[in-house]
């Protein structure tokens, strides 16, 4: 096992995003204070709104670009051939200007039908139109960003996080403070004007633009795209989704409870995203370089069970338990009612974690066809069990479903990575699965204990076992290696 598949690796690059994603969640916790008290709920209703559609219309126009190509150009760059590394890139880039032509092309003619299809009130066409920009800058930002994984760039990619954060802060909340609801589209724009320009500074700094070449060359990128058309698939599912949930809960219930349900979504993911982004940045690239070899793919799927378990099931110990104080404190009184939501649903982050980097096979083999059925089977279980578990139990239901749809993912991720490409899951992931799992689960049963010492008690209890449980095997397998 390669040093780059270590424990220490693991722990140093989990350390490294993880951090980036600790200041964002600061920064973001204070920049979503200040938008819930200048927009209310509804104000953040039109913000999930109209960023549900602009990552809708991303995904179903970018090509996938910005994660087949990673795949491609890990192997080139384990490989050590530079002039055939500069040559993709160069693909990569031509494609990535097609599809932002496209996307921008799509937003401007499907601004009408996304009004009627997100909107019961009013004429909001003009704010899908004006998100075009957005869209075509997104897809250059996921290209240069694919560039930037695929060759191991993890610092500059940890860097270009926290300048986005920074921006995002200091853009959102004049604007929004003297401008309300008007100044949603103007920094929704900018937003990804700063993301584009930060991620090229870096990635041509590494990897300089050069012009000359010919549309031959897009013929060779013609494998990236058949691959990239299942993540556009599966990203069509996943943005439809959210879309038929966020228009649901908008038709059926209020902008009230779209805010709610998108503030509890917001606060859940962005915790988990100090994990998973890692995920993403360090741990794919790494897997998609021994794609071929089922032993060292285990082991390296395994390690990262391990450590993004230990590392990450005292957090949401810590999240469950303090959700009664941080939502009041991190939004208003208003969003009181998305407190057991947002505990069920982080609940469910000990499933995600025990299943995306499994699911993360798939993408490493290139088995398009199997990560999009995967993808749309979970999807159309989300919004299914959303539907239901929302018109029997309202906002609480969602993170029943929530819980249920994780459930079944889990399950059938397992099943397919077993039965398709001999993964075995290791004894330790088994054991330490048993404890955090299990604990977590007691958290969540100390959520409905009234009496407010008992509930401090127990749950400071049930933080120091899991953070004693995980910082002894930590530091036992990063002295081992």
């Amino acid at each position: 096992m390669s040093d780059n598949n270590s424990y220490r690796h693991i722990l140093k690059y989990t350390g490294v995003f993880g951090s980036v994603q600790g200041l964002n969640v600061l920064i973001s916790l204070v920049r979503n204070k200040f938008v819930a008290v200048l927009l209310g709920p509804g104000g953040m209703g039109l913000v999930s709104l109209l960023n549900t559609a602009l990552s809708f219309i991303s995904q179903l126009t970018n090509l996938g670009i910005a994660m087949s190509a990673v795949r491609n150009l890990a192997e080139l760059y384990e490989k050590g051939d530079e002039a055939a590394l500069s040559h993709y890139i160069k693909v990569v880039r031509m494609w990535c200007l097609l599809a932002a032509l496209f996307g921008v092309l799509l937003c401007c003619l499907a601004a009408p039908l996304l009004d009627l299809m997100s909107f019961s009130w009013g004429n909001h066409t003009l704010h899908f139109f004006l998100l075009a920009p957005a869209v075509g800058m997104a897809a250059i930002t996921g290209g240069e960003a694919a560039i930037l994984k695929a060759t191991q760039r993890l610092r500059p990619l940890a860097v270009i996080q926290i300048w986005n954060m920074v921006v995002s802060l200091v853009v959102t909340v004049p604007l929004y403070y003297y401008y309300g609801e008007t100044a949603i589209v103007p920094v929704m724009t900018l937003m990804g004007l700063a993301a584009m320009l930060l991620t090229l500074g870096y990635s041509y700094r590494f990897y300089p633009l050069r012009l000359k070449g010919d549309t031959s060359m897009l013929a060779e990128g013609l494998p990236m795209v058949k691959l990239g058309v299942a993540f556009i698939l599966a990203g069509v599912v996943g943005s439809a989704s959210e879309m038929i949930i966020r228009s649901f809960l908008n038709v059926q219930g209020s902008l009230d409870d779209v805010g709610f349900y998108n503030a509890a979504y917001m606060m859940t993911v962005t915790y988990a995203a100090m994990v998973f982004s890692a995920i993403d940045s360090d741990f794919y690239p790494r897997l998609s370089a021994v794609n071929h070899d089922v032993k060292q793919s285990n082991e390296v799927v395994n390690r990262q069970l391990e450590m993004s378990l230990l590392i990450v099931a005292p957090m949401l110990v810590a999240f469950i338990i303090g959700l009664p104080i941080l939502i009041p404190l991190l939004f208003s009184k208003e969003f009181e009612p998305i407190i057991g939501l947002t505990q069920l649903s982080a609940t469910a982050m000990y499933l995600k974690v025990l299943t995306l980097p499994v699911a993360y096979i798939t993408l490493a083999r290139g088995r398009s066809k199997t990560y999009l059925g995967l993808e749309i089977a979970y999807f159309v279980f989300f919004v299914l069990a959303t539907i239901a578990c929302y018109l029997q139990w309202g906002l609480y239901g969602m993170g029943v479903a929530l819980v249920s749809a994780h459930v079944f993912d889990f399950l059938v991720i397992h099943v397919v990575a077993r039965l398709s490409y001999d993964y075995r899951i290791s004894r330790q992931v088994i054991r330490y699965s048993l404890v955090q799992v299990g604990l977590g689960v007691l958290t969540f049963g100390v959520t409905f204990i009234k009496e407010p010492l008992t509930y401090w008690v127990s749950g400071t209890l049930l933080l120091l076992l899991s953070s004693w449980f995980s910082l002894r095997l930590i530091r036992k397998k990063t002295l081992r290696g």
